[in-house]
């Protein structure tokens, strides 16, 4: 073999080599992925399968892209005591973020209010806007394990609905969420949840948020 040759046979055979390494991490990569196994959030399954033929039937709809579906779920915690202590903002970020799987964001005042010592751009609260898989997961929790938490729970009020299909709850206490560590919390507080749906009317808005388990005040 010629030294020429010789080369050739070495730079044919590096080829190879990347060659089968690039293979090998192509395949590395597909068995990677398939071992990535999307389990569907419960209530969406319940929503897809139960739900959306019983409200198709019930309202009578003529297509299906009229059915109420969840749009997003939006939570805020005011922290108006931040002002004087900016601890309990950074405690109220972890508080949220615990209770729904997703990184809280502080939220500013949008003008001053002199009655509260408050400026336009101070940070006041914090803020998680659901949708997609953990939307559906915070409600199937919030619905079956955080609200029977509640001391003394009769149900929640059915007339806190916007008059667009969307409902607003309050919660007094963060401590009904099961991930918050009562040891561990700066201090009790309370949160709003507003659930967005695209009903157009309050009525099948109720409907929708009953089939999913909301425990409505009779």
């Amino acid at each position: 073999m010629t030294k020429g040759e010789g080369k050739k046979s070495e730079k044919k055979a590096g080829v190879t080599n990347v060659a089968k390494s690039a293979e090998v991490k192509k395949e590395k990569g597909e068995a990677k992925k398939a071992l990535v196994v999307v389990v569907e959030p419960r209530l969406k399954k319940i929503y897809r399968e139960q739900i959306l033929p019983e409200l198709f039937k019930e309202f009578g709809y003529s297509s299906k892209m009229q059915i109420p579906r969840l749009e997003k779920i939006v939570m805020n915690m005011g922290v108006g005591e931040a002002l004087q202590n900016k601890k309990l903002l950074d405690a109220a970020v972890d508080d949220l973020t615990l209770i729904t799987g997703q990184k809280a964001v502080k939220t500013k005042a949008r003008k001053s209010i002199a009655n509260f010592k408050i400026r336009a751009g101070q940070e006041i609260g914090v803020k998680v806007t659901l949708r997609g898989a953990r939307m559906y997961e915070f409600l199937d929790r919030l619905v079956n394990v955080a609200l029977p938490r509640v001391k003394d729970f009769r149900g929640v009020n059915q007339n806190a609905f916007d008059g667009h299909g969307n409902y607003s709850l309050g919660i007094v206490e963060q401590i009904i969420f099961p991930e918050i560590d009562f040891d561990k919390i700066e201090r009790v507080s309370g949160l709003n949840i507003v659930i967005v749906t695209t009903a157009r009317t309050d009525a099948e808005a109720k409907a929708f948020l009953t089939k999913f388990g909301m425990p409505f005040k009779k």
